[in-house]
C-alpha cells in the first residue's frame, strides 16, 4: 500500500508531513478491512509489515493505545506484526499482537539501542515480541540499490545480503508460527 503518492509527498525527510503517521495507521487499517471481505482472504491470518517509517506504522497498530481512526469491524485486528527497522520508541511497552522487529546493529537512524532498551522496559508484558539484531548491518540493509553504502539525511544506509537473506527466512518462520494458531 502506497500511503505516499496518493498524497502528492515525495520525500518524508525533508518535507513536512503532519498527521501523516496517523494517516497512514488509517491506510494500513483500510487495507486491513478491504482485506478481510475478500472471499479468498481468511480476515484472521492478516500480518502488517513495515520497513523504517513503515516499521512505525505497524509497531503503533500492535501497540495497545493505538487510536481508533478508521471504520474497522469490531474484533478485526492484524494477527500479527513484522516491522523491520522501526523506531521502537512509538510502540507502547504492551503490545496487543505478537511481533517480529528486524534491524541492524549499527543503524545509527532508528537505533538497535533504542528497541534494546524498550524491550527490557516492557518486561514480557502483552502480546510476545522478538527482535533480532544483525551484526554489522546498517539502516535499509534488505534494500540492494545501497550495495554500496549511502549517505543519506546524515545516516548510513547499506546494503547487506546475508542480514537480508536472514530477515526474510525469520519473517517466514515467525509468520508461519502465527498463522499455524
Amino acid at each position: 500500500m502506497d500511503s505516499f503518492s496518493t498524497r502528492g509527498i515525495k520525500n518524508t525527510c525533508s518535507q513536512a508531513t503532519p498527521g501523516l503517521l496517523f494517516a497512514r495507521q488509517g491506510d494500513a487499517l483500510g487495507a486491513l478491512s478491504y482485506l478481510s471481505n475478500l472471499p479468498f482472504v481468511d480476515s484472521q491470518r492478516i500480518a502488517v509489515v513495515g520497513y523504517s517509517q513503515g516499521g512505525v506504522v505497524a509497531l503503533q497498530l500492535a501497540s495497545n493505545h493505538q487510536a481508533e481512526i478508521f471504520d474497522v469491524p469490531r474484533g478485526l485486528k492484524f494477527k500479527a506484526t513484522v516491522a523491520y527497522y522501526p523506531f521502537c520508541g512509538v510502540a507502547s511497552e504492551e503490545l496487543i499482537v505478537p511481533t517480529l522487529i528486524l534491524i541492524g546493529e549499527l543503524d545509527d537512524w532508528t537505533p538497535a539501542r533504542d528497541c534494546e532498551l524498550w524491550m527490557k522496559r516492557r518486561a514480557d508484558r502483552g502480546a510476545p515480541v522478538k527482535l533480532v539484531v544483525y551484526p554489522g548491518a546498517y539502516h535499509a540493509f534488505d534494500f540492494p540499490a545501497f550495495a554500496n553504502g549511502r549517505e543519506y539525511f546524515g545516516h548510513w544506509l547499506k546494503y547487506d545480503p546475508s542480514a537480508a537473506a536472514q530477515s526474510v527466512q525469520e519473517m517466514r518462520g515467525f509468520l508461519a508460527a502465527q498463522f499455524s494458531r
